[in-house]
Parts: C-alpha cells; sequence; structure tokens
C-alpha cells in the first residue's frame, strides 16, 4: 500500500503510477526539441561554410564601420 500524498490545503492527492508519468508527451516533445536544435546547428553551420567569404569579415572593415557610425553622430 502506498503513502498517501496531500496537497497543501490537506486535500488527498491522487497517487500516479511513475512508469506512465515518464512515457508520453514529455519524451516525444524532448527528443523533438532535440532534433530541432540539432538541425539548425547543422544548417547554419552548413550555410556559413558555403557562404564563406574570406575578406568579408575582417576587422579592419569593422573599425572603418565603427568610425563611420561613429562620425555620423
Amino acid at each position: 500500500m502506498s503513502q498517501s500524498a496531500f496537497d497543501p490545503f490537506g486535500e488527498p492527492v491522487p497517487a500516479v503510477d511513475p512508469s506512465i508519468a515518464s512515457q508520453g508527451v514529455s519524451k516525444w516533445l524532448k527528443t523533438a526539441g532535440t532534433s530541432v536544435f540539432w538541425v539548425l546547428v547543422a544548417g547554419i553551420v552548413l550555410a556559413r561554410a558555403v557562404y564563406f567569404e574570406p575578406g568579408v569579415f575582417s576587422f579592419e572593415r569593422a573599425v572603418a564601420w565603427a568610425q563611420g557610425l561613429f562620425a555620423a553622430l
């Protein structure tokens, strides 16, 4: 016989079988979320590899852009 559980207001809480509670939608959502995350990671890495152009993201260009922005202010 299992122990009776009560909520903070003294009402009895129905017992739930832990093997049933851990299955179902929660496991499916975890798998789906993990899959979506890794697909996005792979897509971003692949897109960066395809569209990579050396010199476009250079430090000198970033400094020139920042100086132009501060000059405009």
